[in-house]
């Protein structure tokens, strides 16, 4: 689960010294090794996608960096974050299933677990998430929080609304979350949240959130039936991100945003940035629930999480769970 330690020594010196460069002599002392030493170790790095550039009596810098998730390179971006386990797998069956399998095993949390690759991806009420090796993110945090259950009505509209603030901040992009758990451009899905806990009778046991996130896969690998609703963040800024700085930020925020939940920090902030980003609130919207089909006008949420819908007959309707679609106005 952890990158050999001196390659992620050396990419957070470089980084450090980022737009400077930084003296092979100055690597090889704070590595306690020879400069042949620091060499050999940059030569494992190439293989994995890093050139350097390398100036005479100045030292070196990353001149080109890998495209696809990089576990040491997301390490030496975290801020810190550095006892964090991390694991970047090539392809899994879900990453909330293998998180699942980790906590059931006993092991300690928080972790994340990344993937480039998901088998069976899936997203709420069952559905598929498409999670092709294409540069997207496919993430999970596993927590034990021990919180009682009653207060996790919020926990996944509070950490979407987190990840679209973060969005906005990396890629200066205005991302809008439907609820509860979609965040969509201009009505087009970017990502996905999947929740999932193990409740004991009177506190959460295990926790796990689970983020789809289209960030690098180009439109063109998009399937049919999914080519007009799905966007990715580098199809809005014309070019890709950096994915593995993207990723370390993205963990940095989520755990940030898990320990405000649990600590209780996140109520004063929760309601300014649910108005920022909800994207249905004075819309039109229909909502399915166990084959009802209820129509009317989205009021926002409740102190809960409830869905506010008010009606053609002006009753105001709170919705705990459903699935509610955006219906075209009729001005």
């Amino acid at each position: 689960f952890s990158m050999p330690n001196t390659e992620l020594v050396i990419l957070r010196e470089l980084l450090a010294r980022e737009p400077g460069f930084l003296s092979g002599t100055a690597l090889a002392a704070k590595l306690g090794m020879s400069r042949v030493s620091v060499w050999l170790h940059m030569e494992k790095l190439r293989a994995q996608g890093f050139t350097f550039e390398a100036a005479r009596s100045r030292g070196y810098r990353i001149a080109t960096r890998p495209t696809g998730l990089h576990l040491a390179f997301i390490q030496a971006h975290l801020k810190g974050r550095r006892d964090l386990s991390i694991a970047v797998l090539d392809e899994v069956d879900s990453t909330n299933d293998e998180a699942a399998r980790q906590l059931a095993a006993g092991r300690s949390a928080p972790f994340v677990v990344l993937a480039r690759k998901q088998t069976r991806g899936r997203g709420r009420l069952g559905r598929t998430w498409h999670s092709e090796a294409n540069g997207n993110l496919y993430a999970s945090f596993a927590f034990r929080p021990r919180v009682a259950p009653g207060r996790m009505a919020i926990f996944t509209l509070w950490m979407g609304v987190s990840i679209c603030e973060l969005i906005t901040n990396f890629t200066r992009l205005s991302p809008g979350i439907k609820w509860p758990n979609d965040i969509l451009f201009d009505g087009r899905k970017a990502g996905g949240i999947l929740t999932e806990a193990r409740i004991d009778s009177d506190q959460i046991r295990d926790l796990i959130f689970g983020l789809g996130l289209n960030v690098n896969g180009p439109a063109t690998d998009w399937p049919a039936e999914l080519s007009r609703r799905a966007v990715s963040l580098a199809e809005k800024i014309d070019g890709p991100l950096d994915l593995n700085r993207f990723t370390a930020a993205l963990i940095g925020r989520v755990l940030l945003a898990f320990e405000q939940f649990v600590d209780g920090d996140h109520v004063t902030l929760f309601a300014d940035l649910w108005k920022q980003f909800d994207v249905l609130r004075g819309k039109p919207v229909a909502l399915l629930q166990a084959g009802r089909r209820i129509a009317g006008i989205a009021q926002g949420i409740d102190d809960e999480g409830s869905l506010l819908i008010r009606t053609s007959q002006g009753r105001l309707q709170r919705f705990h769970a459903g699935d509610v679609t955006l219906e075209k106005s009729d001005v």
